[in-house]
């Protein structure tokens, strides 16, 4: 069965001259939702000093009382911790505000291969003065991937904000694991990769993140949900499952798909949406 193309790719992100559907324009009208300035991790920062300040205090007195009210409150917060997981779960994807008029920052996960490719083609429909700054990031052994990215954005004029250009920043991150290492070794680098991931994310806190399949994405999206959870920053992800994609998912995206961490996520052939009915069926991107 041949891959049906798309009139509207990705529509509810498609530039002006592809106008997008009212369920679309309605499902991310606004893909970005921040919380109340580090409200939640004020919080959580204090239920953890608690957690440890009663256990210390139960275990020098010896009293059974102390450590049973700690063990209560510890049970508690963790309820409420769960609870909190719940919740981010069941918003993800949902736009709770008007659409806003102001730019948001954005990070583009590349991949060596198709991933560009397609990604490449992804953000030929964006409307760029809602997406800026663009951050984008690729494996460090990838450099053909941040070439291509830099021709793109070559080729773009960004004279928004009062005619002010905004220069897209490019960056490099640690693979978890390279083709043929052994998975012995592959813990330090993933380890490694993970801080990485996480000192990124700490730097550009962005309100939407664009990824399409390659496994440099998974602790990025990963890290994303769970400053939601704390409350460091609400980011939007949006996952394109690559066209090389017909029967099943990769399994980048068999994680963000059963995860609940993609807040929209789009296939390109109808067997899949049929298959994971959670996921938007958009056409064929290339």
């Amino acid at each position: 069965m041949p891959c049906e193309r798309s009139k509207f790719p990705l529509p509810p992100i498609c530039s002006s001259h592809r106008a997008p559907s009212t369920t679309s324009r309605s499902l991310l009208a606004l893909p970005r939702r921040l919380l109340p300035p580090g409200a939640c991790y004020t919080w959580f920062s204090l239920s953890l000093h608690f957690i440890a300040y009663s256990y210390m205090s139960a275990m020098e007195s010896k009293d059974e009382n102390c450590f049973f009210i700690s063990m209560v409150i510890s049970i508690g917060l963790i309820f409420i911790a769960i609870v909190r997981v719940i919740y981010v779960i069941y918003q993800t994807g949902k736009p709770l505000r008007p659409k806003s008029p102001k730019p948001m920052s954005t990070l583009i996960v590349l991949g060596s291969g198709g991933h560009t490719a397609e990604m490449i083609n992804v953000l030929s429909t964006l409307q760029k003065d809602r997406f800026m700054p663009r951050f984008y990031i690729a494996a460090a052994t990838d450099n053909m991937s941040l070439q291509k990215a830099r021709v793109l954005e070559d080729s773009l004029v960004d004279t928004q904000n009062g005619g002010k250009v905004i220069p897209a920043k490019f960056m490099q991150i640690y693979r978890s694991r390279e083709v043929g290492q052994s998975y012995i070794t592959s813990i330090g680098t993933t380890l490694i990769a993970i801080a990485h991931a996480l000192w990124l994310m700490i730097k550009i806190r962005p309100q939407v993140i664009l990824c399409n399949g390659p496994g440099t994405c998974v602790p990025l999206c990963v890290i994303a949900f769970l400053f939601k959870v704390i409350g460091i920053r609400w980011s939007s992800i949006f996952y394109v499952e690559s066209i090389a994609r017909v029967k099943r998912l990769s399994l980048s995206g068999l994680l963000l798909y059963k995860l609940h961490i993609a807040d929209q996520f789009y296939v390109q052939w109808p067997q899949l949406q049929r298959k994971y009915p959670r996921a938007l069926y958009v056409g064929c991107l290339m």
